[in-house]
């Protein structure tokens, strides 16, 4: 079972299935990946467009072309010399399944009961469907029938208003997505079959875990999944926040890679631009000037939302008062504190619980103790919950409230943390376990790497930034709590049809609830919107979106090399090895074109940059050595420089150097001068441009034709 090098995401739909995979299966092999990466494959809704609403767990989708067109594919892909990776969903899958339908019917006598995470009462499970439109559930034989609905009849369930929480812990907020109990052996074993079969016929070499923290034992999952699954390569879609770390004793190879791109975002980011754009953005929005007051009121708003089932099963095992819990579950600054029923809590978990706890009343403190020394069931409801409230309030609706710049307002990020130094991205990558996932883009993020590349500009020159802002919002004006965020992903996002900008400001106010939400829609808002969105495509936003474009590619170019050739496994999300400027889903899922052909000189570069790095990294192999190379000149912070050596060298000899430009606007009023930057031992040859290379070499030679540079060493 080989283990990847790097990997390629790819979002398979109904509409690109197995079979439209395998065709481009020499172009992934030229790009240079190890291993295609794919979205859930196990039967979902049909008409699912992303899989995670798994319904079957014995089956691979059909509209994907089955098990037959999987393992047809499997072949075509091993043809070219490409591996497999998986999206499993441990947490959840859609209630319309055949599993839940038996506990409707028959309560927890259901052989089935004990696969679902349900707060019986009176034998029932509440089922959260009723409109306010007045219309009554019809008996139709033996089935019971609301709108789109349909429930066995009779049944042992109740259903409530559609507002209400459901009677089972759920995916967030997501009524339709029951929680799993894979703590259990059996239900484990029944969701895994077919993906354990796949493993064990060496179709499939690696897994990807959707949310981990949504799971009553993280820890636990994982090594069951290993003494199962073996030395399958296994990454965890866990989100960790500013100097937050994965547990040493979680079993896995690393995360899908959201804290480093929020670390390699950060490297093209000027600090000096937080004081400017701040102030722009106070001055447009009416916003205060601090992110932590807006994210600590969008957690307690979201928790009145959405979260009133969650917070009183809480309540009740930790016979805690609900305001007290949603005190406590609102100041807890990461998505879980990593605590184990029946063990002591690890020193840094209490630490975070009782920092929380800090901010909050007196109230708390006998919670405090409950949720870190207490009954099984509080701590891992506690566990579980916290999760939910980070992901609703801080990625669903904080992040779109503050955005003095909006490349910071990431899954993961914190917006008001401006700029990484170099020195901290060395350290970083030094404390990096070698086969975690890199990534700069997924199909979760809120901007694709290009829109951020863009974006990132603007922290070297707000004052043009404000000047421009100031001639476009003085033509057009919509709402201060959403017209400033318009403007920046207008213009990083450009060229963008009115309807798709339209789209993504929709669901933007939606998820900032300001004036709008998914709950409390208002069509004449609505439709006022993309009015705005109408008149703001026509004004000369692509003027601007051009101005700085150079120094946008050279941040993509940096970003993706740095990503490409750091520690770690790096994935391609699909179409974004040449220029993408995507918004957050649906507009980021939209259908790629294989084979990409470039449109644009920094298409070219991005393809080149991308395609050279990925085969080194294969002729590199998996653990290669990091070293840091520093630059020396006036000009030396505005380059990032490392080596890497190759797996298989016993000597432990660099083999690739990096080389990227960071900063470019400063950088340009300055230049290079005399910079330069002294190369190990050794002859290099650059594999963008051919030149050959030794020794210390001024920085405006290295970088004339590109802002980066790759190099080999090829005199062993």
């Amino acid at each position: 079972m080989s283990r990847p090098t790097s990997t390629y995401r790819v979002q398979l739909t109904p509409d690109f299935g197995f079979a439209q995979l395998a065709e481009i299966a020499g172009y992934l092999r030229d790009l240079g990946v190890s291993h295609v990466y794919l979205s859930p494959i196990l039967q979902s809704m049909p008409e699912s467009r992303h899989g995670y609403d798994v319904v079957d767990h014995s089956r691979i989708r059909e509209e994907f072309g089955g098990a037959t067109g999987f393992r047809e594919m499997a072949q075509q892909l091993a043809a070219h010399d490409l591996g497999l990776v998986v999206d499993i969903v441990p947490n959840h899958m859609n209630t319309v399944n055949a599993q839940f339908w038996s506990v409707l019917k028959d309560g927890p006598g259901s052989p089935y009961a004990s696969w679902f995470d349900i707060d019986w009462v009176d034998g029932k499970v509440a089922l959260p469907v009723l409109g306010d439109d007045g219309v009554e559930p019809v008996v139709d034989g033996d089935v019971l029938r609301y709108h789109e609905h349909v429930f066995p009849h009779p049944g042992h369930y109740r259903l409530t208003g559609w507002r209400e929480g459901p009677g089972y812990r759920r995916f967030f907020d997501v009524s339709t997505l029951i929680g799993l109990r894979v703590e259990d052996p059996a239900v484990l074993f029944a969701t895994h079959e077919v993906i354990f079969w796949l493993l064990d016929e060496g179709l499939v070499d690696g897994l990807r875990v959707d949310h981990p923290d949504g799971l009553a034992d993280p820890r636990g999952y994982l090594e069951r999944l290993r003494d199962r699954a073996g030395s399958a390569w296994t990454v965890v879609e866990k989100i960790l926040i500013g100097p937050e770390r994965l547990p040493d004793d979680w079993p896995c190879d690393g995360t899908t890679g959201y804290e480093v791109l929020n670390r390699v975002n950060g490297l093209f980011v000027d600090p000096s631009g937080k004081e400017p754009l701040v102030r722009l953005f106070t001055e447009l929005t009416g916003q205060p000037g601090e992110y932590r007051p807006v994210m600590a009121r969008a957690k307690r708003e979201v928790l009145e939302l959405f979260f009133g089932a969650e917070v009183d099963r809480l309540a009740r095992a930790a016979s805690s008062d609900p305001e007290v819990v949603r005190e406590l579950l609102a100041a807890m600054p990461v998505y879980r504190a990593y605590v184990v029923p029946g063990e002591p809590p690890p020193p840094e978990s209490a630490e975070i619980v009782e920092l929380a706890a800090d901010a909050c009343s007196p109230a708390v403190r006998p919670l405090v103790r409950e949720v870190l020394y207490g009954s099984a069931e509080s701590i891992v409801r506690f566990q579980q919950a916290c999760g939910p409230v980070m992901a609703k309030g801080v990625e669903d609706t904080a992040l779109y409230r503050w955005y003095p710049l909006a490349c910071l307002n990431e899954v993961g990020g914190e917006p008001d943390a401006f700029g990484v130094s170099v020195e901290e991205f060395h350290d970083f990558c030094a404390e990096m376990r070698p086969y975690s996932m890199t990534t700069l883009s997924t199909h979760d993020t809120k901007r694709s790497e290009d829109v951020r590349a863009r974006l990132s500009v603007l922290s070297e020159m707000p004052e043009e930034w404000a000047a421009a802002v100031g001639e476009w919002s003085s033509a057009v004006r919509f709402d201060p709590c959403l017209d400033y965020l318009a403007w920046q992903n207008l213009m990083a996002a450009w060229p963008i049809s009115a309807e798709r900008f339209a789209d993504y400001l929709l669901k933007a106010a939606r998820e900032a609830k300001t004036a709008i939400s998914w709950i409390n829609p208002d069509p004449a808002y609505e439709w006022a919107l993309r009015d705005f969105a109408e008149a703001a495509v026509r004004l000369p936003v692509g003027e601007f979106t051009e101005r700085i474009e150079p120094f946008a590619m050279s941040n993509s170019l940096g970003a993706k090399l740095v990503q490409l050739m750091m520690p770690g496994v790096p994935d391609v999300y699909q179409g974004n090895e040449t220029t993408d400027f995507s918004l957050v889903d649906p507009d980021n899922r939209r259908p790629v074109s294989y084979p990409a052909k470039p449109e644009t000189s920094w298409d070219a570069a991005k393809l080149l940059v991308t395609t050279q790095a990925l085969r080194l990294r294969r002729r590199l192999g998996g653990v290669a050595t990091y070293a840091p190379l520093w630059a020396e000149g006036e000009a030396a912070e505005h380059v990032i420089a490392f080596a890497r050596g190759a797996a298989a060298d016993p000597r432990d000899r660099p083999r690739a150097v990096a080389v990227a430009t960071r900063l470019p606007v400063r950088l340009a009023a300055s230049g290079w001068g005399a910079t330069t930057l002294t190369l190990p031992p050794g002859s290099w040859r650059d594999l963008l441009t051919g030149g050959l290379h030794t020794g210390r070499i001024p920085l405006a030679h290295l970088l004339g034709q590109y802002p980066v540079s790759l190099l080999e060493r090829h005199d062993l």
